[in-house]
């Protein structure tokens, strides 16, 4: 006990002798003093804080970060007292140090109490920049002073504005702040408030966060809503780049909210006049107009007539004669073209185009020039199994049907004699501009040889010919002076139905028919044996009796018929003798 009270009172006499040998001076160093500017030299300041001598702090150290220092002689200023007394017997002061340690104080408050503090932002360091908390120095890492990435921070810089600390050691002086966890607070908090009052066919502002093909990604502050790329603009637009940046301040209207997704469908055509009102009226069916190609595709080419309002020039109305080609070689994009309005649909939004209805039709144009009649001589461009097509004026076909190719052969064996690239001569028979077609003729450049051969020949005439070729469905036979073809049918080769048998006859063989009919369009002479035979029974009917006198048509044909036999023996006499003098 004794000696446990000698070492306590050795110790409070220990603690008397340093207190006595400091003084009430020692005890204020490490602390921040009171103090008052008495003087300037060059950089520095000299500082007043009421002890045994005045002590020198740094001119720069007076500056906020990022302000210019305002200082004048009597000036009431705190510093940190550092140490009492330096080599030189002056007080060792610093004023960055007192401003530190205050700032410290508040901030280890606030980011105990997760509260947010000011700040500037006044320089630039690797990785980020630099914030003055009220003298004390904090990193603001880039990553953190934006929701969006920050392409320049100048505007930023030295405005006081909210961060929040994000780590802090006082050990080290390292203090790391966010300003971007503040933004997204409240963010969080507009977004509530947005989505609360959030309706169709409200008008917002907002910045364009992100761009895709389909369109871009609109920030309404705290929300996002999708702006299609058909509902940027009235007119076409191929891409949401072409007209939309990231970071561009739009106006928008809600088209759609779905509450439960909270999914926001917006739009910018819809805050300006619809164009497609009235368009039947501003382009009537009919009119011609110019436009701008826009867009070419496999199935035509869609043109421009005024912002907001396009047509579509089908494939089949692009040209009268290319008609199995890509409209992009016909137009180009960007090109201005006449175009006619051939049909116009307001509610379903379309206008139907003609780009060739705006050119001579070169039908119309070939029938002016070329009327039926016209021999002209062109190029096979293709033999078909129907015809020829054959190249003419005007950068149109013609077609030579096979039955237009020779009077005399038929059209399978007539086609033999051509090749493609031929240049043959032809004749316009017929032009339909509606369908689009002109039929020519070879065969038609001579003169029909049936109406040489049909000349004389009349319908109930009895003629001799000589058969050509029998068939099943009758006997061929060539009559007249100029040898036309005529047929008579199986029924018609006798009256006696056990005489029609074609095999009857032989070719070479001479007979008597009677004409039945001249069809000179399809260049057919019919004949009848039959119709001759009973022709001759009424006439020797009516010369040599009837069925009045009882005679039978033995009784009153024998005679004329031994007439006719003796004059027909007699002339096949005469006939040979003639061949004898001969």
């Amino acid at each position: 006990m004794a000696q446990t009270a000698a070492a306590t009172g050795t110790q409070e006499n220990f603690e008397a002798l340093l207190e006595e040998s400091l003084g009430p001076e020692g005890r204020l160093e490490g602390t921040v003093l009171k103090g008052t500017i008495i003087d300037f030299e060059g950089d520095e300041v000299l500082v007043d804080v009421g002890l045994k001598s005045e002590g020198r702090v740094q001119l720069k150290e007076f500056a906020k970060a990022g302000e210019a220092d305002d200082l004048k002689i009597g000036d009431d200023v705190e510093v940190f007292l550092e140490r009492f007394e330096n080599k030189n017997g002056e007080a060792v002061l610093s004023r960055e140090k007192a401003r530190r340690e205050e700032a410290w104080t508040q901030l280890e408050k606030a980011y105990n109490n997760n509260e947010r503090v000011t700040g500037q932002i006044f320089g630039r360091v690797k990785g980020g920049f630099t914030v003055d908390l009220n003298g004390a120095v904090a990193f603001l890492p880039g990553s953190q002073v934006d929701i969006r990435p920050v392409r320049d921070v100048t505007p930023l810089m030295g405005t006081p504005q909210p961060f929040q600390i994000l780590k802090m050691d006082r050990s080290r002086g390292n203090i790391v702040v966010s300003r971007r966890a503040v933004l997204e607070e409240t963010r969080a908090e507009q977004r509530s408030e947005l989505v609360a009052s959030l309706k169709e066919g409200q008008v917002l502002q907002g910045v364009v966060k992100n761009i895709t093909d389909y369109g871009a990604f609109v920030d309404l502050g705290g929300v996002d809503g999708l702006l299609h790329v058909t509902d940027i603009s009235w007119k076409r637009v191929n891409h949401p780049s072409d007209v939309l940046s990231i970071g561009q301040n739009v106006d928008v209207q809600v088209i759609r909210f779905n509450p439960e997704t909270q999914r926001i469908s917006l739009g910018m055509k819809q805050l300006e006049a619809d164009p497609w009102e009235g368009a039947s009226a501003k382009y009537p069916v009919g009119a011609k107009f110019r436009g701008r190609v826009t867009n070419i595709t496999d199935y035509g080419a869609f043109v421009e007539l005024e912002p907001g309002i396009e047509g579509l020039v089908h494939v089949s109305e692009m040209s009268w004669t290319k008609k199995n080609i890509h409209p992009g070689k016909i137009v180009s994009t960007s090109q201005e073209v006449e175009v006619m309005v051939l049909d116009v649909d307001e509610q379903k939004r379309r206008i139907s185009l003609g780009l060739k209805q705006c050119m001579q039709n070169p039908w119309e144009e070939f029938q002016e020039k070329y009327p039926a009649g016209t021999e002209l001589e062109g190029e096979v461009k293709n033999i078909t199994e129907f015809g020829l097509f054959v190249g003419l004026p005007g950068e149109i076909d013609g077609m030579v049907h096979l039955s237009d190719l020779s009077w005399d052969q038929s059209g399978e064996e007539a086609v033999k004699d051509f090749k493609k690239g031929d240049n043959v001569k032809v004749k316009v028979l017929d032009v339909d501009t509606e369908k689009e077609r002109i039929s020519l003729g070879i065969k038609q450049l001579e003169e029909d040889p049936f109406e040489a051969a049909s000349t004389g020949l009349r319908k109930g005439q009895v003629v001799t010919g000589t058969v050509v070729s029998t068939q099943d469905a009758g006997v061929e036979v060539k009559v007249g002076e100029d040898g036309a073809i005529g047929f008579i049918r199986k029924a018609e080769l006798a009256r006696d139905r056990s005489e029609q048998r074609p095999d009857r006859f032989a070719p070479g063989e001479k007979v008597d028919a009677k004409i039945t009919s001249i069809d000179k369009k399809n260049r057919k002479i019919a004949l009848s044996i039959k119709q001759r035979e009973i022709e001759e029974e009424k006439e020797a009917m009516a010369e040599y009796g009837s069925a009045d006198t009882g005679a039978s048509l033995g009784e009153i044909l024998g005679p004329a018929m031994s007439r006719a036999v003796k004059e027909q023996v007699k002339e096949s006499d005469e006939d040979e003798k003639d061949s004898g003098d001969k």
